[in-house]
């Protein structure tokens, strides 16, 4: 299964648009898709980690009911 069977792709939105849509929906979640070790040196608050290489492992875990916001 891939990402796109049960996600909808949604064009990028800028920072600002990110932190509003954060704040409104509280059920929306923030998903740093980057390394651990670029986790570690800085991340947004609040950010969950899950690394793009382990996505096919770990997509159960995520949510389709909830707004995803990857970065």
């Amino acid at each position: 299964m891939k990402l796109t069977d049960i996600f909808n792709r949604v064009d990028a939105v800028s920072p600002d648009e990110a932190k509003q849509l954060l704040s409104e929906n509280k059920n929306a979640v923030l998903l740093d898709v980057r390394e651990p070790k670029e986790y570690e040196e800085e991340h947004l608050p609040g950010a969950v980690l899950m690394p793009m290489s382990g996505i096919p492992d770990k997509m159960k875990e995520l949510d389709p009911s909830r707004t995803i916001i990857t970065y």
